[in-house]
C-alpha cells in the first residue's frame, strides 16, 4: 500500500484528538475540585443562610508544608543535575554538559519555574506536566535615534533587518579643533526585524495537555500534545504564513476546557471581546503523533502542528520526530497507572468534614455570645433596644410589668468544646493518610509540644520519611526533563559559546557532547531539617578527616580530596547558602597531581628522624669504639710496661742471682785453695 495522504493522516489524528479530550474532560472535574478545594471555595458544601461560611484550608495546609522541603531539596543546589558519560571519551563532555546546563542553560529556560510549578500540580493536581522546546520568534523592535552624525546613521541602517521609517537631517554646529564647524546630522525612526531563540521549560496547564487514554506513560501513548488558544500574532511570529493564518477560523467553545481555566486563573478576557485580528485567538494543536504514514507496518512519532481545526486545510506542520518533549511528573505513585496520588486525594474528604464542624462549632458559640431575646408582644414599648441593643440604651417596659417577666433569653446549650476533640482526631487522621506532619516542613515536633526526645526524633523520622519519597519519585521524573534538555541544547546550539562562569571566562561548544548521556537529578542530603543535614554532613567530615590524617592523602584508598571538597560543599548547601565556590575553592586536578607528586617525592619526616637518629646513633658507636680502642691501647701500653718491668725485675734478680752464685762459686773456689790437705792418718805433714 502507498503511504497515507496528508488527509488520511489528519482523519486518524482528528479521532487521537477526540479521545484524549474526552479523557481530559472526564479528569476536568477532579481537576476543578482540588483546585476550588486548595482554594477556599467549596461548592459542594453549601452554607445556611445567616450562619456560619468558614471553610477549613487543608489541602493549602497541607501541600504548604511539604512544597518547601521538596522544592529546596531539588532546586537548592546549584547543580541541579549531573550529567554522567555512557562511552569512554564522555568524561570531559559530562562535566562540562553539568556547569552549562546548570549554570547557563535551565536559568535562562525559566526552569526553577517551570519545575515550581509542576510540583505544586502535581502535589494538587495527581500530575505536573514539563514540555520544553526551542523558542524561536521574530521580535519587531521600532525605535527613534536623534542627533546622528552621518558614520552613526550608516552604521545603523546598514544592517539587513534595519528598515527606515521616517528620516530628517538638520544643520548642527560642533567644536573641532580647527574651530566651529557645521555637519549635517540625522533623525531616524526605524524598524528592526530580529529573530531570537532559545531553549524554554515551562510547566503544561493540565487542561492543556493532552494524552491517549490508554497510555502508561508518555513513551507509548498514541498521541501527546497541546491544546491551546493561540493568537495569529504569535503564529506569524512563529514563521507562519500571514495569509494562512488569517484565513483560520476564531477559536471555539469548549465549555469544560474553559471551566478548568477559570478555575486556575479565575480572571480570563473572553475571546469575543478581542476586535483587532492580530489579538484574536485561534485552535493550536502541537501534537506528537505516533502513526504508520509510511506504511512500512511501523508506527513512527511524528510532530503535527495543527491551526484553527484537525482537518487537513488545518496542518501547518508535519515531520517524523525523535521523541516527544513532555515530562509527567509525579510525587506518589500509583502502581500501573501513569496518574499519580494527589494530596487532595487524602485530605479533600477530611477538608469537607472539618469544615462542618467548624460552622457548627463557630454557629454553636455565636448563639452563646449572641442569646436569642424572647420578648412579650405588647410589653416593650421600644422594641428596636432588644432586638438591635445599643450599649447603653435603656429599655421601656409598660406599667405594672415586671421586668424580669418582660425580656427573657432562649437558652441554646454549648456543645462547641465537643467538637474540639473530633477537630484533633480528623488532624491525627489527616497525618495518618498523607504522612506528612509538622516535620515535613522542617520544624521539629518538640519545636510545638514537650516530649521526649526519642519521641521527638520518631515523629520527625516519619515525616521526613514521607517527604524524601515524593523527593526521589519526583526526583526521577525529572531525570526525561533534563535528557531532553541536554538534547535540545546540542541540536540548537550550532556554534561555540563564551558564557562567564565561577568568575571567568569559559567557552562551551555542546555539538561535540553525547546527548545520550544519562543524568542524574541532584536531590542532596535529603528533605529534612537543616541541623539533621549538617550533623550528617559533619560526621562524614570528622571521618574522612581521621583516614586522612592516619593514611595520608597520596594513594589514599578511602578519601581523596575531591572526597572532602564534596563534603565541604554539602556542608555550605546544608547551611542554605548557594554556591560554595564563593567560599571555597575546588582544587585544580592537574596542580593536586603535581602537588601529590611532590608530596610523594618529598622525605618522610618520620623516617627523617628515624635516620638521623640512626646516624647519630652511628656516630656515637665510632665515637665509643674509639674511645675503647684508646683505653685498650693505652692499657694494653702499662700493661706492657709493667710486663717489661716485672721482666727487668726479674732479669735482674736472675741476673743477681747468677752473679751471687758466681761470687759464691768463686768465693769457695778461693777457700778450697787456702785450706790445708788433711793427712792420713790423722797425723800432721
Amino acid at each position: 500500500m502507498p503511504a497515507l495522504t496528508n488527509a488520511q493522516v489528519a482523519s486518524q489524528v482528528t479521532q487521537l484528538v477526540k479521545d484524549c479530550e474526552s479523557f481530559r474532560d472526564q479528569l476536568s472535574t477532579d481537576r476543578v475540585k482540588a483546585m476550588e478545594y486548595y482554594d477556599g471555595e467549596m461548592k459542594d458544601v453549601p452554607a445556611d443562610p445567616n450562619r456560619s461560611k468558614v471553610v477549613s484550608r487543608d489541602v493549602r495546609s497541607a501541600i504548604k508544608k511539604v512544597l518547601p522541603s521538596l522544592i529546596r531539596t531539588i532546586l537548592g543546589n546549584d547543580k541541579v543535575v549531573e550529567y554522567e558519560p555512557v562511552n569512554q571519551g564522555d568524561e570531559a563532555g559530562a562535566e562540562q554538559a553539568t556547569d552549562y546546563i546548570n549554570y547557563i542553560v535551565f536559568p535562562e529556560s525559566d526552569g526553577y519555574d517551570a519545575v515550581q510549578d509542576a510540583a505544586h500540580d502535581a502535589l494538587k493536581l495527581r500530575n505536573g506536566v514539563i514540555r520544553w522546546w526551542y523558542d524561536k520568534k521574530r521580535i519587531v523592535e521600532v525605535s527613534r535615534h536623534t542627533g546622528l552624525d552621518e558614520a552613526a546613521m550608516v552604521q545603523l541602517v546598514g544592517d539587513d533587518s534595519v528598515e527606515v521609517l521616517e528620516q530628517a537631517q538638520s544643520i548642527a554646529t560642533v567644536e573641532t579643533e580647527q574651530g566651529p564647524q557645521q555637519i549635517p546630522v540625522y533623525d531616524l525612526k526605524i524598524r528592526r526585524v530580529i529573530e531570537k531563540g532559545c531553549t524554554r521549560l515551562a510547566a503544561v496547564p493540565l487542561e492543556e495537555f493532552l494524552i491517549h487514554p490508554d497510555a502508561m506513560s508518555i513513551d507509548d501513548s498514541l498521541c501527546t500534545g497541546l491544546s491551546m488558544k493561540m493568537r495569529r500574532s504569535d503564529l506569524v511570529a512563529m514563521g507562519y504564513d500571514r495569509a494562512v493564518i488569517d484565513a483560520l477560523p476564531a477559536t471555539t467553545k469548549d465549555n469544560e476546557k474553559e471551566s478548568e481555566e477559570f478555575a486556575r486563573r479565575r480572571d480570563v478576557v473572553d475571546a469575543d471581546d478581542q476586535a483587532d485580528k492580530a489579538a484574536q485567538e485561534v485552535d493550536y494543536y502541537e501534537l506528537y503523533v505516533r502513526i504508520d504514514a509510511d506504511d512500512d507496518g511501523i508506527a513512527e512519532l511524528r510532530r503535527m502542528v495543527f491551526a484553527g481545526g484537525t482537518a487537513e486545510k488545518n496542518l501547518l506542520e508535519n515531520e517524523e520526530w525523535d521523541e516527544a518533549p513532555f515530562a509527567d511528573l509525579i510525587t506518589e505513585r500509583r502502581p500501573h497507572q501513569r496518574e499519580g496520588n494527589s494530596i487532595t486525594d487524602d485530605m479533600a474528604e477530611i477538608q469537607r468534614i472539618k469544615t462542618v464542624l467548624l460552622r457548627q462549632t463557630l454557629d454553636n458559640l455565636y448563639w452563646q455570645n449572641n442569646l436569642q431575646p424572647i420578648v412579650q408582644e405588647g410589653t416593650i414599648e421600644n422594641p428596636e433596644a432588644v432586638l438591635n441593643p445599643k450599649f447603653g440604651q435603656p429599655i421601656r417596659v409598660s406599667q405594672s410589668v415586671s421586668v424580669r417577666d418582660a425580656v427573657g433569653y432562649n437558652q441554646v446549650p454549648l456543645v462547641a468544646d465537643k467538637s474540639f476533640n473530633m477537630l484533633g482526631y480528623l488532624d491525627q487522621e489527616a497525618t495518618d493518610r498523607t504522612g506528612i506532619s509538622e516535620a515535613s516542613s522542617g520544624l521539629a515536633p518538640d519545636a510545638l509540644q514537650n516530649m521526649t526526645a526519642k519521641a521527638s526524633s520518631m515523629i520527625e523520622a516519619a515525616g521526613i520519611g514521607q517527604t524524601e519519597l515524593m523527593v526521589r519519585t519526583f526526583a526521577q521524573g525529572l531525570k526525561r526533563v533534563f535528557q531532553g534538555l541536554l538534547k535540545l541544547t546540542i541540536k540548537h546550539q550550532d556554534q561555540p559559546r563564551t558564557v562567564r562562569l565561577r568568575g571567568q571566562w569559559v567557552t562551551f561548544d555542546p555539538r561535540h557532547w553525547n546527548a545520550a548521556m544519562d543524568a542524574t537529578v541532584n536531590t542532596g542530603l535529603g528533605a529534612g531539617t537543616r541541623e539533621r543535614d549538617m550533623m550528617m554532613v559533619q560526621m562524614i567530615q570528622q571521618l574522612q578527616e581521621k583516614l586522612l590524617s592516619s593514611l595520608g592523602p597520596v594513594n589514599n584508598p578511602y578519601v581523596s580530596p575531591d572526597n572532602l571538597y564534596n563534603s565541604i560543599a554539602k556542608t555550605v548547601e546544608a547551611a542554605g547558602l548557594k554556591s560554595p565556590d564563593l567560599y571555597f575553592t575546588k582544587p585544580d586536578q592537574e596542580e593536586l597531581d603535581n602537588r601529590l607528586k611532590a608530596e610523594a617525592n618529598k622525605p618522610d619526616p618520620e623516617m627523617q628522624k628515624v635516620q638521623i637518629q640512626a646516624q647519630a646513633d652511628m656516630e656515637k658507636a665510632k665515637l665509643d669504639a674509639e674511645t675503647d680502642r684508646q683505653k685498650l691501647a693505652a692499657q694494653t701500653q702499662v700493661d706492657m710496661a709493667k710486663i717489661q718491668a716485672d721482666s727487668d725485675i726479674k732479669r735482674y734478680q736472675i741476673d743477681q742471682e747468677i752473679k751471687l752464685k758466681r761470687d759464691q762459686a768463686m768465693a769457695q773456689a778461693l777457700v778450697g785453695q787456702r785450706i790445708p790437705q788433711p793427712q792420713i792418718g790423722g797425723q800432721p805433714g
